[in-house]
């Protein structure tokens, strides 16, 4: 998979993109992640990507043309099959998006910032509209890195255990059942005896209504979805 990631702030994912899954996912060749400053595509001397909005308001707005001339030089290099817009107004992230997108080749997100983009850029290149929540961040840069995340350690290959991804929460709309490791008794707190007991059937059977009771009680929403 190649994610292409548009951004005033390139060096916000340095952290999250440099351990842990992604960076492994990296460095096997699963995926290949580039970063582009939105500023190298602006056309004044001071790389002003910014101005202010028609028929005033507080805020500024990203400008059209840098984030047009972005996304067309990508566009002419590659095909892609999503052009994202992480944005509070967008469908909510879950792991349904994320199955979906985790099938894909090419995609590319873009970070706005400010009061938001020309709106001129969503009506003429945006595919699909994505929000990480009902909240405001101070831009989409943190949002890019959770949907990144979210998809790349679907990609076949990339978690070491291939059927790790298959059980976690939300996958079967249910939350995930309790864990437990070493030592099976600490402090008198005990691990159930079903999960000692090396029945797996049983083990299967424990776990699902676990889930099941876990949902009902912290995201009930979820069960009645099922109905």
């Amino acid at each position: 998979m190649q994610i292409d990631i548009l951004t005033i702030f390139p060096e916000m994912f340095d952290g999250p993109f440099s351990h842990s899954i992604i960076k492994r996912a990296k460095e096997k060749g699963l995926v290949n992640i580039n970063l582009h400053n939105i500023r190298d595509y602006a056309t004044n001397k001071h790389k002003s990507v910014d101005d202010y909005p028609f028929g005033g308001g507080a805020g500024m707005v990203m400008m059209i043309e840098p984030v047009a001339r972005c996304i067309e030089s990508l566009k002419e290099k590659a095909h892609f099959d999503e052009i994202i817009y992480l944005s509070p107004d967008g469908e909510l992230l879950s792991q349904k998006v994320a199955n979906q997108l985790s099938l894909l080749n090419n995609l590319i997100l873009l970070c706005g910032h400010y009061k938001g983009i020309d709106e001129r850029i969503r009506e003429h290149f945006i595919t699909r509209e994505i929000s990480v929540g009902d909240y405001v961040i101070s831009g989409g840069e943190l949002a890019a890195a959770i949907l990144t995340d979210a998809v790349v350690r679907l990609i076949p290959g990339v978690l070491n255990d291939e059927t790790s991804a298959l059980s976690d929460s939300f996958q079967d709309n249910l939350l995930s059942p309790p864990v437990y490791t070493r030592p099976s008794d600490f402090r008198g707190w005990k691990v159930p005896d079903v999960l000692l007991s090396g029945n797996e059937k049983e083990i299967v059977k424990w776990r699902y209504e676990q889930s099941i009771e876990r949902t009902k009680k912290r995201r009930p929403g979820l069960i009645e979805g099922l109905r």
